[in-house]
């Protein structure tokens, strides 16, 4: 069975999808609405050495509806689902959401 995640950070980036699932992914261009973005610091070695960035962008409820996120809304298996899950670091929880698309899928969003 396919799951959905949107990813409006690190995740849309081809070496982090390569060394997380070992392919690049598909998927189409989404909006998560009622967000907003902040920055995170990251110190988990692993995920740096996959993105190569200090800092990721992480979603963060503000209950507008005219706030909203632009990210990519893809479809993976539920391994895969498992292996996004070992990469975000724990200030990230994994919630259901539906999306600009009407969608339903997985997003990371602060804890």
């Amino acid at each position: 069975m396919k799951e959905l995640l949107f990813s409006y950070g690190t995740l849309q980036l081809k070496k982090v999808q390569l060394e997380s699932f070992g392919r690049e992914l598909n998927g189409a261009e989404d909006a998560l609405k009622g967000y907003k973005l902040e920055q995170l610091e990251i110190t988990n070695k692993a995920v740096l050495d996959k993105s190569q960035q200090n800092f990721h962008p992480i979603a963060v409820p503000t209950q507008d509806p005219n706030d909203q996120i632009i990210g990519t809304l893809y479809e993976i298996s539920k391994e895969e689902l498992k292996q996004a899950d070992l990469y975000e670091v724990n200030d990230y929880k994994r919630v259901k959401a539906t999306f600009h698309s009407g969608k339903q899928g997985w997003v990371y969003v602060k804890s």
